[in-house]
């Protein structure tokens, strides 16, 4: 057989029961490398990223079968043991494998340190991984050394391959003698021990279904709906139970893709009761309802879904958590199903994983010699599943929305960075490399800042070294420093916007370049220089304020920074820095609308005034105090706090309302909310609004951002407005239109 032919078989026909086999794989003889490299070829159809728990099912079938064609019923008795099929009967040790190599299966695509070809060991790193109890570790491997023990001592007896005691009672006897035993009733007591332990852990992973719990009066079948199942329906808190008997009896007759199959219809049947229960107690049942059915409907198949929620019942409140009050996040989980694999890790709940977590997991998740386009779409699957990961966090309460913020800004950074090299190679394949260039990425607004949420799009400005000698590039066809980087950039761009089989990646806005629409996409060092110390205007130095390189080392993105750095603390004077400040305020307010408290953005005393408050105070002082550069608005306001630049009350006030601001804006983001009529959230997400902002009703809440705002506005007219007084903006013409539309934009 091929090396391609083999390949072809197991992506297209392998079966569980071959994965499973191929775990123990090894290259024993022959051609060391080529039989290396066919087990790495294999390794997707071994290890697969994505959890699927119908592998329970499709291996404990093979066991069934192994019964039925062995006898190999419930251990009843010590009495019943002579004539036992120690490796494959009950309790013997093919479950004790079976045990291992299904929750390998399982996790081992996520986890590589579960790919262990050893039996034991694979148990070993099944406890280190918190997958099995250290109990039920202990039982399996002291019985798998047993049974080994007898397997081999048979075998010494037979001079054969078998694993079947004797079944004749003297050379039983003699059996026993052999493994050390008084006599065959000890043995018996022993080998009974063992192969009861391993029949319950055996059964406990495969045979014992989770109690679902739920209403039971619920009947889907029949022409007509029927009466008691529309009363509970109505009961659960549904106000269209016709409407929901009749979606639930389309998916019985299986009218989607995911419910074609008699075993997707089981599964479904089962969840159902549970489903719906925890659907009826989300704000708003039927729209959630709805969402859910949608969910369904988009799914391309559904046993592997179902079967991982019939396995982890718990996972069913959160899916009607995110189906109630989360459209976008159902809406991703509809495009990516498999993105439920995540939180059945570990731990999930209780961390956010760290910028090196996410640099290493996606380097996992990039396939070995990838070509460039597989690995663009390698990487938005892993920025999709990390940002779906941190909105139901925060969705769940599990961590702040300042937090969250911080996760998404190391997401992107994780992202924008792996995606940075593999486009200068592309590039360098046609047009080469300049020897001693560099380039890097620098992240602005609230990418700078570390404040994204989950629809933000990236404010990004590409810098280039243009203090070398090379006149051009390298490259079969050569290129000159400008037109090189022009076309980098551009090439850059499309990899981080454009979509691809896995969808898009980023929205990305350059427009925060020097010159806006009107300079190059990627700025030479000696413009970028030039640009910040003569020609910036006062809201491009607020913006600047927010500005870290995200991508590139070495000395251009110092040398970048240090630029920054320059012109944030040269000296200004106040009265024209609040005027130019004040200005720049007036002209937002006049092109947003907020007539309310709910548009937390630009409404007065909002996250606009708060950020126009700390980059004023940051521009006036850091001359005097440079450790005032803070991207971060929170920083910055404590750092100002601490250098005594702010009334240590103002500061209070102002991070109180930023850290609310940002929470509701990041609650509206991730849910998709839109303001109604009256400017207000929908009722569904008051419930979540409330609870994120630790009031107990959404009068009490308005009221609290409406006293907040008026405070802040105070603020802000203390600080800047009143220190503008009498003075002439210096920058009267005509501001660009992408200061106004992405001048703080997110």
């Amino acid at each position: 057989l091929s090396v391609d032919a083999a390949e072809v078989y197991y992506e297209s026909m392998g079966q569980n029961w071959e994965r499973a086999a191929m775990i123990k794989a090894r290259i024993v003889a022959g051609d060391m490398a080529a039989g290396t490299a066919f087990l790495e070829r294999l390794r997707p159809f071994i290890w697969r990223r994505s959890l699927d728990f119908a592998t329970i099912q499709d291996v404990h079938s093979i066991k069934r079968q192994i019964n039925a064609r062995r006898g190999g019923g419930t251990i009843r008795s010590p009495r019943g043991l002579p004539g036992h099929d120690v490796k494959l009967g009950r309790g013997g040790i093919r479950e004790i494998e079976f045990f291992a190599q299904t929750q390998q299966l399982i996790f081992g695509g996520r986890d590589a340190s579960l790919r262990e070809r050893a039996t034991v060991r694979a148990i070993d790193s099944l406890v280190a991984a918190d997958r099995v109890e250290p109990r039920a570790a202990h039982d399996l491997t002291e019985a798998y050394e047993f049974l080994r023990t007898v397997e081999h001592r048979i075998q010494m007896v037979e001079d054969r391959q078998t694993q079947t005691l004797p079944d004749d009672a003297a050379e039983f006897g003699a059996f026993a003698t052999f493994m050390g035993y008084p006599s065959a009733d000890a043995f018996l007591a022993a080998l009974f021990h063992h192969l009861q332990r391993v029949e319950s852990h055996y059964a406990g992973l495969f045979e014992e279904a989770p109690d679902l719990g739920g209403p039971s009066s619920l009947v889907f079948t029949g022409g007509d709906h029927d009466p008691d199942t529309l009363n509970t329906l109505s009961t659960l808190g549904f106000a269209e139970p016709e409407t929901v008997s009749s979606v639930i009896r389309g998916w019985h007759h299986g009218r989607y893709r995911a419910t074609h199959s008699d075993r997707a219809r089981q599964l479904l049947t089962e969840l159902t009761p549970t489903l719906l229960q925890a659907i009826g107690s989300s704000p708003a049942p039927d729209e959630a309802f709805r969402r859910l059915d949608a969910f369904i409907r988009s799914l391309p198949a559904g046993v592997p879904l179902f079967s991982l929620l019939h396995a982890n019942p718990k996972l069913l409140d959160l899916i009607a958590e995110i189906m109630g009050t989360a459209p976008e996040l159902a809406g991703t989980l509809g495009r990516r199903p498999t993105l439920f694999d995540a939180l059945l890790d570990r731990g999930f709940f209780d961390r956010v994983p760290d910028r090196q977590a996410m640099t290493d997991g996606l380097a996992e998740s990039l396939p070995v010699d990838c070509s460039f386009e597989e690995s663009l779409d390698a990487v938005r699957r892993w920025c999709a599943e990390a940002r779906f990961g941190i909105g139901v966090r925060f969705l769940h309460g599990r961590i702040s929305a300042a937090e969250a913020g911080g996760a998404y800004a190391d997401v992107a950074d994780t992202a924008v960075t792996a995606i940075l090299p593999r486009v200068e190679a592309a590039f360098a394949e046609k047009h080469g490399r300049f020897e001693d260039g560099s380039f890097c990425i620098v992240g602005l607004g609230k990418l700078g800042g570390r404040e994204l949420t989950a629809t933000s799009d990236l404010d990004l400005l590409f810098v280039y070294d243009d203090r070398i000698g090379e006149a051009q590039s390298d490259g079969a066809k050569p290129l000159a420093l400008s037109l090189y980087h022009a076309r980098f950039a551009q090439r850059l761009f499309s990899a981080l916007t454009a979509p691809t089989a896995e969808g898009g990646l980023f929205e990305v806005d350059l427009r925060l370049r020097p010159f806006g629409n009107k300079g190059p996409l990627a700025t030479s060092f000696s413009a970028f220089e030039d640009y910040q110390a003569n020609h910036a205007w006062t809201w491009e130095q607020m913006t600047i304020t927010r500005a870290r390189v995200i991508a590139g080392t070495g000395t251009l993105a110092r040398d970048v920074m240090a630029v920054t750095a320059r012109a944030v603390d040269r000296p200004r004077e106040a009265a024209k820095l609040a005027a130019d400040v004040a200005d720049m305020r007036r002209r937002l307010a006049e092109n947003r609308e907020a007539p309310t408290v709910w548009h937390v953005k630009n409404m007065p005393g909002g996250i606009l005034d708060i950020e126009f408050v700390a980059q004023f105070l940051i521009l006036l002082h850091s001359n005097a105090h440079p450790d005032l550069r803070h991207a971060n608005t929170a920083a910055a306001l404590t750092a100002l706090r601490k250098a005594g630049c702010i009334d240590p009350d103002d500061a209070d006030t102002l991070l109180r309302a930023a850290g609310l601001w940002q929470t509701i804006q990041a609650i509206l983001r991730l849910t998709g909310a839109t303001l109604d009529a009256d400017g207000r959230p929908p009722a569904s997400l008051h419930p979540l609004l409330c609870r994120a902002a630790d009031q107990p009703d959404i009068r009490v809440l308005e009221a609290e951002m409406t006293e907040l705002a008026g405070a802040v506005r105070r603020i802000f007219d203390r600080a800047v407005t009143e220190t503008a007084a009498g003075a002439a903006p210096a920058e009267t013409g005509p501001l660009p239109s992408h200061a106004l539309d992405a001048g703080q934009g997110d």
